[in-house]
């Protein structure tokens, strides 16, 4: 009797002790695939993210200029004020290690895939970890524009909470519509969301 016993404790200890995932992955099958973290030119091939938009019209939203991130598709310098210059924009605001963005970012490509040229969604990664963010977005099958923003600089320019995920809302005219700090779990949500905000600020 003793000796079962003494089996199962053994048994339980060795299934405790085996490391866990805190977020598993949507696409357990790129997960298999991601090459090493040092192999940027890699994941982003594997990532196969669209090229950041280039410049619109105008200077773009005061808050915004001087402002410097990189693209995450190629490592290129991006003026984000003038990239949003003439354009209605949604900003979404997340990192690689955030549970809730692995929800949203989907539904935020989804979302752009309905409105098409209307509104441009544009994903902002705040980390530093450039590799951790391809790799998420590879597993989670999200291809929108990236921004490559460790420092925060776009957040702290508009003011949004250091929360994640969060998203803004930028008119054509460069006037922010609206900060959104939460998650959204569906197209349908976010849709919801940016009409109300943007018709309530019109």
């Amino acid at each position: 009797m003793l000796v079962v016993v003494a089996a199962i404790l053994v048994a339980l200890l060795v299934e405790l002790r085996q490391p866990t995932s805190k977020t598993a992955p949507a696409n357990p099958g790129v997960a298999a695939r991601l090459p090493g973290a040092g192999d940027l030119s890699a994941l982003r091939r594997l990532a196969d993210l669209p090229p950041c938009p280039s410049d619109g019209s105008g200077l773009g939203p005061q808050a915004l200029r001087g402002v410097s991130v990189v693209c995450l598709a190629d490592g290129t310098p991006v003026d984000p004020a003038r990239v949003v210059a003439g354009r209605d924009v949604l900003l979404n605001l997340w990192a690689y290690w955030c549970a809730p963005c692995a929800r949203e970012l989907p539904a935020m490509a989804e979302y752009q895939r309905r409105v098409g040229d209307e509104l441009m969604v544009i994903t902002v990664h705040q980390d530093t970890d450039g590799a951790a963010g391809l790799s998420r977005l590879a597993e989670w099958g999200v291809r929108l524009p990236t921004w490559e923003d460790g420092g925060r600089r776009v957040a702290a320019a508009l003011g949004v909470p250091n929360v994640m995920p969060a998203s803004v809302l930028l008119r054509a005219d460069g006037s922010v519509a609206g900060i959104l700090p939460r998650a959204f779990d569906s197209a349908d949500e976010i849709a919801a969301a940016v009409d109300q905000t943007m018709g309530a600020s019109g």
